[in-house]
């Protein structure tokens, strides 16, 4: 805890942005920080609750009060060594993360919790400036040999926590840039690659190898090469496989995956040569976004910042409603109306709205969609029921259309298929019963964690998936295993 009465004394301060105005002009992260001493302070709001919710709401079991005491004492070296203690990559949840953590706190009952995701990346930053974050080099090596396919937070994850055990790790990336969705998906003013880069340094002193421009389960690398040359495999690619929207006129120019949008975007962002052969402008354009998400709203930003003559989301469930009722919904995470940094930059909300047509020109250019409003209703099961309002039919102009809808499950073709490992009910890679073992595949020897066992998710369970599963591949390598859960 903090100071006893801190939270009486002290209000809660968070970072704040730049200007809109300014902040769309360019791709670079556009947070102002605390002082050390305001980050003491807030730190010091954290109250002697009894039952931590908190860790409740924190996937990776960060030990939160813990490090709020730290940085409210000062001790700033003590609170990193705990933050990394159950997170790997503190300087990316500390940027990305929605924060279930702050709706589990206590504090939290009077709409003012402690400000958990700044003073964690507060720490991790300041760690880095003071060079106390170092290689952490095994003394012995085991002989063993990993393959980590996919470079996302899960596969970064099992790779540190397993080239930390002494084992040979060999990660696989299909892009030609390490990171995954935090590489290209999340834009740069989100999430600055740096900070990608400083870990793989980390990485790589420890022994980690990343193979880029890698896509295994093609014929340039076939998926039998990892069975013979490894002697545990560990599938972390991701949930890649896009929601489509199969309504007539779908193949019209103008239509595309939100992910294909934002990767080309980013790639021009960070330089990669040829890049902008590839770029989908929007500028000039009236761009709608199919999809109330986080990945929405980064199309929102993207868009703006492209110079969108307009920029409407629509999204096909109802409006949230403006404030949770606490008494039903804390420390759980509630539905509530929330309004991303990119929304404030500009853009028109639409709920209840069901997408029926795309219309185009006689080039087969996008032109306009067709819409209706519709409702959902509770069935004699309880079960929400959708339907069209009649009469509510109307057409958003629109040159660009973004599908930002969410993921289905992993993509099955190439590795997957070859493997033949059994998969769930959704399409997810299956862990074959629970506990350590819900990270093994239907193959002996073939592990998986993050999106592509439990489903599209945040970045903070894709890191709390990597380290238990690095513990169960560890285990079943030596039959013990010291890596902490």
């Amino acid at each position: 805890m903090g100071k006893p009465t801190g939270f009486k004394e002290i209000a809660r301060m968070d970072r704040s942005y730049l200007p809109a105005a300014d902040r769309i002009t360019h791709y670079n992260e556009f947070t102002v920080a605390l002082s050390d001493e305001e980050m003491s302070h807030q730190g010091a709001r954290c109250m002697d609750c009894g039952i931590p919710f908190c860790h409740e709401g924190c996937p990776v079991d960060n030990l939160i009060p813990d490090w709020n005491d730290l940085v409210y004492q000062g001790d700033w070296r003590a609170a990193i060594d705990v933050l990394h203690s159950t997170n790997n990559f503190p300087e990316f949840t500390g940027r990305i993360c929605p924060a279930p953590c702050e709706a589990s706190c206590t504090l939290n009952i009077d709409d003012a919790p402690v400000t958990i995701k700044n003073i964690e990346l507060s720490i991790v930053e300041k760690a880095w400036e003071e060079g106390w974050i170092q290689p952490q080099i095994a003394p012995h090596k085991t002989g063993k040999r990993v393959a980590v396919v996919g470079s996302g937070p899960a596969g970064m994850a099992a790779a540190q926590q397993l080239a930390r055990a002494g084992h040979s790790i060999s990660v696989y990336e299909k892009q030609d840039g390490v990171g995954g969705l935090l590489r290209y998906g999340i834009p740069d003013f989100k999430l600055t690659k740096q900070v990608i880069k400083r870990r793989m340094g980390q990485m790589k002193a420890e022994g980690v190898k990343f193979h880029v421009n890698t896509h295994v389960g093609t014929p340039g690398f076939p998926t039998q090469r990892l069975l013979d040359n490894y002697d545990a495999v560990v599938l972390a690619g991701g949930a890649e496989q896009p929601r489509d929207l199969p309504v007539p006129g779908r193949g019209l120019k103008g239509i595309h995956f939100a992910m294909d949008f934002l990767r080309a975007n980013s790639k021009v962002v960070q330089g990669v040569p040829g890049a902008e052969e590839h770029l989908i402008s929007a500028a000039g354009k009236h761009v709608v976004v199919i999809g109330g998400g986080d990945t929405g709203s980064d199309c929102i930003g993207t868009s703006n910042r492209h110079g969108a003559e307009s920029v409407t989301q629509i999204e096909i469930l109802d409006k949230p409603p403006a404030k949770e009722d606490k008494g039903l919904t804390w420390p759980d995470w509630p539905n509530k109306l929330r309004t991303s940094s990119s929304q404030e930059e500009g853009c028109e909300r639409m709920w209840n709205v069901t997408t029926k047509e795309f219309l185009g020109d006689d080039g087969g250019n996008l032109r306009a969609i067709r819409c209706a409003l519709v409702r959902w209703d509770k069935d004699a099961q309880g079960r929400w029921q959708m339907s069209e309002v009649a009469g509510s039919e109307f057409e958003l102009r629109a040159d660009l259309v973004t599908l930002a809808m969410g993921f289905v499950h992993p993509v099955h073709e190439g590795m997957l298929a070859d493997l033949g490992v059994t998969l769930d009910a959704r399409g997810n890679v299956q862990g074959t019963t629970a506990g350590a073992d819900a990270y093994r595949t239907s193959i002996d020897g073939v592990f998986t964690a993050g999106d592509m066992r439990r489903g599209q998710s945040l970045v903070v369970w894709a890191i709390r998936e990597g380290r238990q599963c690095a513990r169960a591949v560890d285990e079943y390598l030596m039959g013990v295993t010291s890596l902490p859960r």
